[in-house]
């Protein structure tokens, strides 16, 4: 009898608004969308936590779900036997107490969680499909070793933001192969870990003019009072109102003086096209996400929305396509454009560095092409159904009714 598609999740930690907290935990419990909860079609096999949080819930989920949790990333991929014996990756290194560069980089081990799967893998001799959650590495040269080394171990790998599938208003994407003069995208908050969101936003539209993606020339980061000094010139204010009004909760208008921390991440493409990131600040002005466009003398702007309720359905949508493609192998979109934001965030945080200096980006000119076909995502302009519904979890803090160490597959606890 053919076993279930079994899926490993190595996890730097696991509490409730953690990306491991509201991903791995759908595919447990099903994914909650505008048409309904969908079950998963895979079953969640292995578990390994890097840092167990003081507000963990990942241990809970796991006795709840009769999920062995292992001590190490080579046992969750053997399922503590001497060979791989899972199906696919869920690789989340994002939260935990990790070290911050120099360049304020969070110091995530992705990287490192990458090369022990790939090395278990290796030894098998069986590629598996790997989802790395949002960019590949904060430090270029691991990200390059990270695409590299997947390419010659023939090992599918996928990686992105969640953004891209959120809701829109409109529910717009840019026309295959069709012109863009100029586009911008709006974020807010932290500038590597939400800058990554917003040129994920900015690249999965601007991927779609005439000619594909050409590949980045430089990138730059203002702060402070130098963001307002290149409107104009750099960045396109009429692009940034227009962003702004389209979101659902914005101030309705882009008022420079309410704006706390502002950057802007100037990105200058092969082909002449220059695109923009517009950090607005921590301190609230705006919670959320949008992109605007111009061809021509038309503008066009829409607001992503991401506030889908206590179930988190966003992640929903990014999970169904993950699940697709731990299924079949077969990336729902291009692996090069997490690539290509990696490095351009990468060059952000240099320039931020040093004080905003222009960075040289040949090691960017990365070419591709859009995937033909759309990405699962809702079709509406916000959440409603399922999406909304409310999302059980665990009392964070609370002691598992089984052993809290892990625990393997029979009961007996590692390390014991």
């Amino acid at each position: 009898m053919k076993h279930p598609f079994r899926v490993a999740a190595i996890v730097t930690t696991f509490f409730p608004e953690s990306h491991a907290g509201v991903l791995v935990t759908k595919f447990l419990r099903g994914f909650p969308t505008d048409e309904g909860l969908i079950p998963p079609r895979t079953q969640l096999a292995s578990l390994y936590i890097d840092q167990i949080h003081e507000r963990d819930v990942g241990l809970q989920l796991a006795q709840q779900f009769d999920v062995p949790v292992y001590e190490s990333i080579r046992a969750a991929l053997t399922l503590g036997g001497p060979e791989l014996a899972v199906d696919g990756v869920l690789l989340i290194g994002e939260h935990g107490d990790y070290p911050v560069s120099e360049l304020g980089q969070e110091m995530l081990p992705r990287r490192y969680f990458f090369e022990q799967i790939c090395g278990v893998i290796a030894e098998a001799g069986r590629p598996i499909p790997v989802f790395n959650d949002k960019f590949l590495a904060y430090r270029w040269e691991d990200a390059r070793w990270m695409y590299e080394t997947a390419r010659r171990l023939e090992i599918p790998l996928w990686a992105g933001s969640a953004m891209p599938l959120a809701w829109r208003s409109p529910n717009w994407e840019h026309p295959l192969d069709e012109p863009v003069d100029e586009a911008l995208a709006v974020g807010h908050h932290m500038l590597e870990r939400y800058g990554f969101h917003a040129l994920e936003v900015l690249q999965s539209n601007v991927e779609r003019r005439r000619g594909g993606e050409t590949g980045v020339r430089s990138v730059q980061c203002l702060s402070g009072p130098a963001v307002w000094q290149a409107s104009g010139k750099r960045w396109s204010r009429r692009l940034a109102d227009r962003a702004v009004e389209a979101l659902a909760s914005g101030p309705g208008k882009l008022v420079p003086e309410q704006v706390e921390n502002p950057h802007v991440l100037l990105v200058e493409y092969c082909d002449g096209l220059n695109g923009a990131a517009l950090m607005l600040g921590d301190n609230g002005y705006v919670n959320g996400f949008a992109y605007a466009q111009r061809s021509g003398e038309s503008t066009t702007g829409l607001g992503y929305y991401t506030d889908s309720g206590p179930s988190l359905a966003l992640f929903s949508y990014l999970g169904l396509n993950v699940e697709d493609f731990l299924l079949t192998g077969g990336a729902p979109t291009p692996l090069e454009r997490t690539y290509l934001t990696t490095g351009v965030l990468e060059a952000a945080m240099i320039s931020h560095g040093n004080g905003g200096e222009s960075v040289s980006t040949p090691h960017l000119e990365i070419t591709y092409s859009p995937s033909p076909t759309s990405s699962r995502r809702p079709s509406g302009e916000h959440p409603g159904g399922a999406s909304l519904d409310p999302w059980p979890m665990p009392e964070p803090g609370a002691t598992p009714a089984a052993p809290s160490l892990p625990v393997c597959r029979d009961g007996t606890v590692h390390g014991s």
